[in-house]
């Protein structure tokens, strides 16, 4: 149910292409159009975009750098409501928010981090994983779930970074622009309230980008999220060191790496090969950062 890779999230490294800046604005124009997560293939991916209010648009603005993704499906999805109610107009304004899913840097650098939680025996374990081995990390935690378990995070997150992950995990790209606020802003207070900290980065559920989340996301003063790589679990039953390597191999500079500190039976393979994971990334000379640390130092091009 709350897989990623299924939603059409870049899940395989892409080092040359990690940023994308959307502008929202209260007009219309022509553009490519994003379909609800078909697949552009050898597309052209814009780094520079505008945002049309009627719907999941993207239109050139300025002085646009392009690159090709292939095979590859970009995290934009929603429906006919992903900025308005159909065709009846709405006032959204005018704003600005920039999408990443890792950084162009020649350090060794790597953010871990973690979506869905908090849950009772699956984030404590995550915790104790990090403190033992001195690892900083990013969770997108769940509204909802951030108010019932708040006892398992309050004092636990010294040296971490929180994110909003939506209130109950729905789909923010299907609902129009005030429901997708009212969504993110109920989270957003409920994290606040249960780890006193105010998050500034967003990961939508399943990475669903839409025009409703992108209002959303700017009205709040987030700065959107997405992955670089994401764990495999599925490829590796029953086998935490055989997934620790993969992952190890797979990871390049700049890299944010998805896993969950909730789910199923199968992704315990990943949390009971963190510590083989962490091993191995520092054996290869990273160093673990926060997701803001990460964007922080990222090169200028």
């Amino acid at each position: 149910m709350e897989r990623k890779g299924d939603s059409g999230a870049v899940s395989g490294a892409v080092p040359w292409v990690n940023r994308l800046s959307l502008r929202v604005a209260g007009w219309r124009g022509s553009g490519a159009m994003a379909d609800g997560g078909g697949r552009w293939g050898r597309r052209t991916v814009l780094r520079r975009t505008a945002l049309l209010a009627g719907g999941a648009a993207l239109g050139v603005a300025g002085t646009a750098q392009s690159t090709w993704i292939a095979d590859r499906r970009l995290p934009l999805a929603g429906g006919p409501a992903s900025a308005t109610l159909g065709n009846r107009y709405q006032q959204v304004g005018a704003g600005a928010v920039e999408v990443s899913w890792g950084v162009r840097t020649t350090e060794r650098l790597i953010a871990l981090t973690f979506d869905d939680g908090p849950r009772p025996q699956w984030t404590p374990m995550v915790l104790d994983t990090l403190a033992e081995h001195a690892v900083p990390a990013t969770f997108f935690l769940v509204g909802e779930r951030a108010r019932r378990h708040a006892a398992l995070v309050r004092g636990r997150l010294a040296g971490h970074e929180v994110g909003n992950h939506s209130w109950a995990h729905h789909d923010l790209a299907r609902m129009d622009a005030a429901a997708a606020y009212d969504d993110l802003r109920r989270s957003h207070d409920a994290i606040v309230a249960a780890t006193g900290t105010a998050p500034r980065l967003l990961r939508p559920p399943w990475g669903h980008l839409g025009g409703a989340v992108l209002h959303a996301a700017a009205r709040l003063d987030y700065r959107l999220v997405l992955w670089t790589l994401q764990m495999v679990e599925g490829e590796f039953p029953h086998d935490p060191a055989g997934h620790a390597r993969r992952i190890v191999a797979d990871v390049q500079p700049g890299t944010i790496l998805l896993a969950h500190d909730v789910g199923t039976e199968q992704r315990l393979v990943a949390l009971r090969g963190l510590p083989d994971l962490i091993a191995g990334l520092r054996a290869r000379g990273y160093t673990f950062v926060t997701v803001s640390q990460l964007l922080h130092r990222a090169a200028v091009v």
